[in-house]
């Protein structure tokens, strides 16, 4: 599969990665500029928690995030490896002998391969060639002098196609030119004020003209550190340039294409999919186009294609993970379009200025060449220029690592829009810039698709459980298997077997009973403490036997009901549902399996996926796990079950009568609220005639509620406005609820200047008990006043700035741009709402610079806000009228501005569309008062924190002092005994100095903390444990015990030694104050092995805290286990422990027995690939 943003490969394997975090310092290291432009370095940070995260285990669903780190680690050795094999080979390449390569993981073998690594990321981030059809300046950014230019620049800077230049006018070309000498004036000028833009990239293409030659170019810039890169793309002869900057007028490039999208009906992924290729195809001219999705297990598949006649379609076919390698993931995050135009130019050197201290970084140049291994690969599949469109969305919140130290916040790359072409093929910058403006909004469709997935998902829970309880009720718990529905409809599997009473009742293609016997031994030999978990694949778990069940079982699920009692659910594998697309799959077809080839990769991954089925889908575990609790209260006997059913009867009864008085109360006090409400609220029964109305718009109507009841609801609107009333009282009947409807209902007021009343309502359908429509309710927000200024400003042109600028408050918020994106207006309202002054604002971009994501005056929540703000500006400019549309900005104060937005185009004395105007609705000033309220409320909840913060300051500076004294005594003669103490306080020191970082418990409690991945020995984190409890247990005379065998010493562990010193010690705490005087507490431990693959080791460890005598108090218990805001310090501290052993993928149990009482604490670490020393 070919994507054009880096080097693609064709399989996909398993490499170990110890030791990996010191080649990603070294790699960090060798990337010479320090700031944010520097995309490979944040590559390497995501590469470091990765390797943190690759500790964690593979064989259930908890761990998906784990399995997903361990992948990037292995794919990215592997993408550097294969890179390395095509730079030395070149045309002796054999593809499949470098994919098959064995995995080595000795210590000669392992500084080589992240050489390699380092070496691979450093060339990505420091490669120093263009594509030729532009040329590249890279200029200081103070002086605006060259400092690096490509070797083509001055050739194609100076060649004159129709005009001779005047004697004597040639280009002083160098190193410290500066760019007066290269370009025209009002281009210099041009250029001179970009550079003091914020956003450069804003500005995007600016029109320059070079000095000697005349020739147009458009000019792309973007900052890198050290300098400012400028792309110089020429304007091609037939082009008619586009002189204004921003997406403004690249939008109108793809207004067609967006407006298609626009009116997509949703709830089909596939209809918007093949719409999108559809459009790009036609908008750009490529031979073909398709979506390239990427699957939860990152390997991809072509969703949608449209091709010309006589190409092989690539639709259906799937691909491995490592086709596209994470490096050239991470690039598309940032530079969300690439073009290569012909992959069989020969690429141009950049040259640059010998003085500076540093190498400059093309990754965000629009010219920056592909690797050679790429490009040979798209001309093995006769691809020779391409287009390459990112499609990023929303993550999903289960998955999603909310840490700012990676690249995109809680954003994932879903998927590519890929269109190739059988020649060299130039798209210009501006629709280029259009491309990704429709990928953008093509996104957002992807992200409404998916979340209305989502709701799919819930509703199918909801009625799976009904299922289950239908299951159940008829011959339970064999009704399950003996009848339909049956648990393999309850889940996608292709077996099922039920081990009831040592009987195996099977469905579907199962393993054969002596199979099904081995495999519950090896469940309980090697998962004795799960009650249920599910793997892709048994090869990988390390089922033994694994070979003989074939490839007809590679998946399984499973879930222990009683000690003998097991339910599974089998899948084959995946390879089994994957077909080819295209006419070319016949079996005796042969591929050179040397060369790099869509169908070879195709082949590779059906090589990769044969051991492996399809992955088990949370909704679909959440299901079997909740069949399992069904099933369990299913082996009660008859009689304890009719007695609960009577008392579930008798609860009902009471229940319903004591809930219908409440009912009552509730509706009354409804009833009431509605009446008294600050807004118009009115309502219709089926229909269509009056039976609900309110205070509000009575007063607003001048008609009373004895005159409205009864009447028909159309009778009260204006007849402009019945067709609109119409249409949402038909939808409200059907359940269909629209918001932000205007319409005019009439005015029965003498006192009134208005012949009618203009409000903004929400429907909201009234449902009975069995939940059919009885009627609608309205909610409204009167905009009569608004809409009589509205309308003044605009019947009155001479009366403009009067009306616009005027402080009355009945003025909205208004502010506009001319049809090239630049701020025209800004009035008083404005000014009042944002905190920005009308000269603050005015000449600056509307788009990016004003309003957008990240660095603007006016900050949106999110990149969505930003599109969608486009899309609404773009098409009002272009003619189409706008509905309100909901809006919100940050002002400059911070406040949060929450409104309704209406865009409407500002024409000119011929008619034609010279800018746009927009108005905002802001809320009712109730509701900003209740705003205002909470925001009160939070700042004085800021108070705790701040006396928190000077407390940890004061405690920090004080242990600076100690772990200073503590580097002075190592630098002194001490015993061994000395030195171990001496161990033993560094230990607690770092333990404190963790606790002190932990400024936010949320991101502890929902688990956004990111572990660290160090080597460290166990005993030495029990030991470091139970020094901190020594001063309280000597206090009460209690022994404190250490029963960690010694064996478990010779492994070296991988994970975060503090953050279990700190569980351990907390829970050793809690035992010693629970114990009796005089007593004991003892520490024990059990190492059980597991494995991500072949060579990536795991530990489960089960901790036993014990003390003989005494217990823990119970609300101290139930605090471990549960939320409390009104918690205990023992309880507070023991439940963030808690919710640390959950991030190590384990758990906490208390076990109280006559003889004493156990904490057991299970985590899961990394083992290092070496042992310990002991000699």
């Amino acid at each position: 599969m070919v994507i054009s943003n880096n080097t693609l490969w064709p399989h996909e394997k398993n490499i170990n990665c110890t030791n990996y975090a010191k080649m990603n310092i070294k790699s960090e290291s060798e990337a010479s500029s320090p700031k944010g432009t520097q995309v490979i370095s944040a590559i390497c940070k995501l590469l470091v928690f990765c390797k943190r995260m690759s500790s964690q285990p593979a064989h259930s669903t908890s761990s998906a995030m784990s399995r997903h780190s361990a992948r990037i680690i292995a794919q990215t050795s592997l993408d550097a490896k294969l890179h390395a094999d095509f730079e030395e080979s070149r045309s002796s390449f054999d593809y499949f002998s470098s994919v098959r390569v064995t995995d080595t993981t000795d210590g000669d073998t392992k500084p080589k391969a992240d050489k390699v690594v380092s070496s691979y990321l450093h060339q990505i981030q420091k490669g120093k060639f263009i594509q030729p059809f532009g040329c590249l300046l890279a200029l200081d950014e103070k002086s605006l002098r060259v400092i690096a230019y490509s070797e083509n620049a001055h050739e194609m800077l100076t060649t004159v196609n129709h005009a001779v230049p005047s004697v004597g006018d040639h280009l002083a070309f160098k190193i410290g030119s500066h760019i007066r000498t290269i370009f025209t004036d009002p281009s210099t000028a041009a250029l001179h004020k970009a550079s003091g833009f914020s956003e450069v990239s804003l500005l995007n293409p600016i029109l320059v003209h070079c000095k000697t030659s005349g020739k147009p170019f458009y000019a792309i810039l973007h900052r890198v550190s050290g300098g400012l890169i400028v792309d110089l793309e020429p304007v091609k002869p037939q082009e008619l340039p586009i002189s204004a900057a921003g997406a403004l007028q690249s939008y109108k490039l793809a207004a067609k294409a967006i407006s298609r999208l626009q009116s997509l009906p949703g709830g089909s992924m596939e209809r918007l999919c093949d719409t999108m290729v559809n459009e790009v195809f036609e908008l750009t001219g490529y031979d073909r186009v398709m979506i390239y999705y990427f699957h939860e297990d990152d390997h991809g598949e072509v969703v949608a294609e449209i091709t010309k006649p006589g190409l092989d379609p690539y639709l259906g076919l799937h691909y491995p993970a490592t086709d596209v390698p994470q490096a050239a993931r991470f690039l598309f995050m940032k530079n969300k379009v690439r073009m290569i135009c012909d992959c069989r130019a020969n690429c141009v050197n950049v040259v640059q200025d010998k003085k500076l201290p540093f190498d400059l970084t093309l990754c965000g140049s629009t010219l920056r060449a592909p690797h050679s291994c790429h490009l040979q690969y798209m001309e093995n599949m006769n691809s020779i220029a391409s287009l390459v469109m990112a499609v990023v969305v929303n993550e999903k919140e289960e998955e999603g690592v909310s840490d700012s130290s990676y690249l995109e916040r809680r954003k994932r790359l879903w998927g590519l829009v890929v269109c190739h072409h059988t020649s060299p093929r130039f798209v210009p910058f501006p629709l280029r810039y259009a491309c990704e403006f429709l990928a953008q909004v093509f996104a957002i469709h992807v992200n409404k698709e998916i979340e209305l997935d989502k709701q799919i998902l819930e509703k199918r829970i909801l009625k799976t459980q009904s299922l289950l309880c239908d299951m159940l009720s008829r011959d339970a718990p064999l009704g399950i298997v003996s009848q339909s529905p049956n648990v393999m409809d309850l889940v996608k599997c292709d077996g099922a077997v039920l081990i009831y009473k040592n009987k195996n009742y099977k469905l579907g293609i199962t393993p054969t009973d002596l199979q099904m016997q081995d495999i519950v031994f090896w469940l309980e030999d090697r998962h004795k403490d799960s009650t249920g978990l599910s793997m892709e694949s048994l090869y990988d778990a390390g089922y033994p036997g694994t070979l003989a069940l074939g490839e007809a079982i590679c998946g399984m699920a499973v879930v222990k009901i009683t000690n003998n009692d097991w339910l599974f659910w089998f899948r084959s594998h995946t390879a089994s549902a994957i077909q080819w697309g295209g006419a070319k799959h016949e079996p005796d077809e042969k591929d050179d399996g040397t060369k790099m080839h869509p169908r070879s990769s195709f082949k590779a991954f059906l090589e990769v996926v044969r051991r492996r089925s399809l992955p088990w889908k949370k909704d679909e575990m959440d299901a079997i796990h909740s069949l399992q609790l069904v099933l369990r209260n299913a082996f009660a006997n008859t009689a304890e079950k009719d007695a609960n059913t009577k008392a579930i009867h008798t609860g009902l009864s009471d229940l319903k009568i004591d809930g219908m008085q409440e009912l009552e109360a509730v509706t009354a006090e409804m009833v009431r609220l509605i009446e008294t409400a600050s807004v118009p609220i009115f309502a219709v029964d089926v229909g269509g005639f009056v039976n609900g109305w309110n205070l509000k718009i009575s007063e607003l109507t001048g008609l009373p509620l004895d005159k409205a009841i009864g009447k028909h609801f159309l009778e009260l609107v204006e007849d402009s406005s019945s067709a609109t009333v119409s249409r949402m009282l038909e939808l409200a009947l059907q359940g269909k609820e629209e918001q932000n409807v205007q319409f005019e209902i009439k005015s029965y007021s003498q006192k009134s200047d208005s012949s009618s009343i203009t409000l903004v309502v929400n429907a909201c359908a009234s449902r009975d008990v069995k939940e059919n429509v009885v009627g609608v309710c309205f909610i409204a927000q009167d905009l009569t006043a608004q809409k009589i200024m509205m309308d003044k400003f605009t019947r009155i042109e001479e009366d403009y700035k009067s009306i616009v600028h005027n402080p009355n408050p009945l003025i909205p918020p208004i502010f506009g741009t001319d049809e090239f994106g630049w701020c025209t207006e800004w009035n008083t309202a404005m000014t009042r709402v944002s905190g920005l002054q009308r000269e603050d604002v005015v000449n600056k971009m509307l788009l990016g610079e004003i309003f957008g994501p990240n660095a603007a005056y006016c900050r949106l929540k999110n990149n969505e806000d930003y599109v969608n703000l486009g899309v609404v500006l773009n098409g009002a400019l272009s003619g189409h009228d706008s509905e309100r549309v909901p809006f919100g900005f940050f002002s400059k104060t911070g406040k949060f501005v929450e409104c309704l937005l209406c865009v409407n185009k500002n024409m000119d004395g011929q008619e034609a569309v010279k800018g746009v105007i927009c108005f905002l609705h802001l809320a009712s000033h109730e509701l900003q008062q209740a705003l205002h309220l909470q925001r009160l409320s939070e700042q004085k909840a800021l108070k705790p924190r701040r006396a928190l913060a000077y407390m940890r300051t004061e405690v920090r500076s004080s242990l600076s002092g100690v772990i200073f004294s503590t580097k002075m005594l190592e630098g002194t003669e001490l015993d061994d005994k000395q030195k171990n103490l001496l161990r033993l306080s560094s230990h607690c020191q770092h333990q404190l100095d963790k606790a002190l970082d932990d400024t936010d418990l949320d991101h502890i409690i929902d688990g956004y903390l990111v572990l660290d991945m160090v080597e460290f020995n166990l005993q030495d984190v029990v030991t470091a444990s139970i020094s901190q409890v020594m001063k309280k247990s000597r206090d009460k005379s209690i022994t404190v015990l250490n029963n960690v065998s010694r064996d478990l010493n010779r492994d070296v562990l991988l994970g975060d030694s503090l953050r279990l010193q700190q569980i351990l010690s907390s829970f050793l705490r809690t035992s010693v104050t629970s114990a009796s005087n005089g007593s004991q507490v003892s520490v024990s431990a059990n190492l059980t092995r597991d494995s991500i693959g072949i060579s990536v080791h795991l530990a489960r460890l089960e901790f036993r805290i014990m003390h003989s005598t005494g217990g823990v108090p119970q609300q101290v218990l139930t605090e471990i286990f549960e939320e409390n805001g009104e918690a205990t310090e023992d309880g507070i501290r023991l439940f963030i422990s808690r919710k640390l052993v959950k991030m190590m993928n384990g758990e906490v149990q208390y076990l109280r027995e006559a003889e004493g009482s156990t904490f057991i604490i299970s985590v899961e670490l990394a083992i290092a690939n070496r042992r310990q020393s002991h000699g």
